[in-house]
């Protein structure tokens, strides 16, 4: 039994974040319901974010409000605070941390201290420094970040339709995907085939106006699925006029040019980066070991090597895997394994504050699924390879079964079904990203736009 009352700090709200805390949750009920626990959970935002859905959100399939799960109802015996952690002093057990009163209240970061830290703040976009990126790329990591691509795209379309200028035409109809992994390869299939579906209500854009292309560095997309599967893709894509570019690199995309490095130039308005993650930079403000990538160093067990009290587990974490044959192998950073290492991770820091042996996570490969439009798919499951109809189906059915609550499965799965009874939606709410521009205009003020 815990002999004193304990807190645990979990930073990060996400995969790791909310499935550790829910698991200690369970684990610690006990100890929780006599006090003698307590779990503490800082988070950038009062949810966790499912991204496998983010294509289908940005593609108008799926609500965002159902691609999100709200922290505060499913860890209802956890302390939820929404800041952000900016240092860690382990040594002496302590967090510093702001929140969104921070600035108001004036008095700097707010301090918190702990008995073990769970380390789980994911990964951030990792950007190259291309000329012209920070000022006109777009990134697809956030659910924010999909809705404002789907209706950047929407607008798009409205402008080449409103235009009379055939250079503004042909760059709001060109758009650049870079990264040929998940998130660049099923946001790419899902808007091109979204915004295919909507251009028949245009009396003067047809889909094939629109220039679609992806840009990889290496010479495959979506490794993940194997060769095979990824050629597919490959053929796929490009049987739909889309452009597939590889062992390419984006040069630069100043003045909304995107300049490849084979010599291709592309005036456009639309450059999509998912060009690979890092781990989150709280890491270097902790003090605690990190391998030659910046991910923590950990142990099979998943404490942090070297650091007692320390845990650590998804894109955040160097675990080993010893399911592997060749040594020294980690495990990819991916949401597969990051569920799973959160069940062993809740299991290994209860089984720690009651003196029990701690145990190894393992895992057996399940197979991988891409969505690349309606319809459309790719997978390579428990050895079998499917693509199109039946990779698209079983895509769903896997995500389905993982995304988290029966509530957020229920509303997913009957926005599906009325999604396959009625038209696709096609509005761009752009307003959305600026709330207040008509009563700034109104009130004599500039709107956002005319401003920027």
């Amino acid at each position: 039994m815990v002999k004193e009352p304990v807190r645990i700090l979990v930073v990060g709200g996400g995969y790791v974040g909310m499935y550790t805390a829910l698991r200690l949750q369970r684990k610690l009920k006990p100890e929780l319901k006599r006090g003698e626990a307590e779990i503490v959970v800082v988070t950038p935002e009062p949810y966790m974010t499912y991204q496998p859905f983010l294509p289908e959100a940005a593609a108008g399939s799926i609500s965002p409000r159902h691609v999100v799960v709200p922290l505060r109802r499913v860890l209802d015996k956890c302390r939820i605070v929404i800041g952000e952690v900016t240092a860690i002093d382990h040594a002496k057990r302590c967090a510093s941390f702001t929140t969104l009163a921070t600035a108001d209240e004036g008095e700097g970061p707010v301090d918190i201290t702990y008995d073990e830290l769970v380390l789980a703040p994911g990964s951030v976009s990792r950007t190259l420094p291309v000329p012209g990126l920070a000022d006109h790329g777009i990134g697809f990591k956030t659910v924010e970040e999909a809705i404002g691509l789907r209706n950047h795209v929407i607008e798009q379309m409205d402008i080449a339709s409103s235009t009379r200028d055939p250079a503004v035409r042909d760059a709001a109809l060109t758009f650049v995907f870079v990264g040929g992994g998940y998130a660049g390869v099923e946001a790419l299939g899902e808007l091109e085939d979204m915004a295919r579906y909507a251009a028949r209500y245009y009396h003067n854009v047809k889909a094939e106006d629109m220039k679609w292309i992806l840009v990889e560095a290496s010479g495959r997309i979506l490794p993940e699925v194997g060769e095979e599967m990824g050629q597919y893709t490959v053929r796929e894509l490009r049987r739909r006029n889309i452009d597939v570019r590889l062992e390419t690199r984006l040069d630069s995309c100043e003045d909304r040019v995107a300049v490849l490095s084979d010599g291709a130039r592309f005036p456009t308005r639309t450059l999509v980066w998912t060009a690979g993650v890092k781990p989150h930079p709280v890491l270097a403000a902790t003090g605690l070991p990190l391998n030659e990538r910046g991910r923590l160093n950990c142990t099979a067990q998943l404490t942090v090597d070297g650091a007692t009290h320390a845990w650590g587990a998804g894109d955040a974490a160097a675990v080993p895997d010893v399911t592997a044959d060749e040594p020294g192998k980690e495990c990819a950073p991916n949401a597969q394994h990051a569920v799973r290492q959160a069940r062993t991770l809740g299991d290994n820091i209860a089984a720690s504050l009651r003196e029990q042996p701690l145990t190894e996570y393992t895992h057996k490969y399940v197979g991988s699924v891409a969505s690349l439009g309606l319809h459309k798919g790719v997978a390579h499951v428990y050895g079998r390879k499917l693509k199109g109809y039946p990779a698209w189906f079983m895509h769903r059915v896997y995500h389905l079964s993982r995304v988290p609550t029966v509530n957020r499965k229920s509303r997913v799965l009957a926005e599906w079904t009325l999604s396959g009874l009625f038209k696709r939606e096609i509005v761009s709410l752009g307003s959305l990203e600026h709330p207040r521009a008509e009563f700034e205009l109104a009130a004599g003020g500039r709107s956002p736009k005319e401003s920027s």
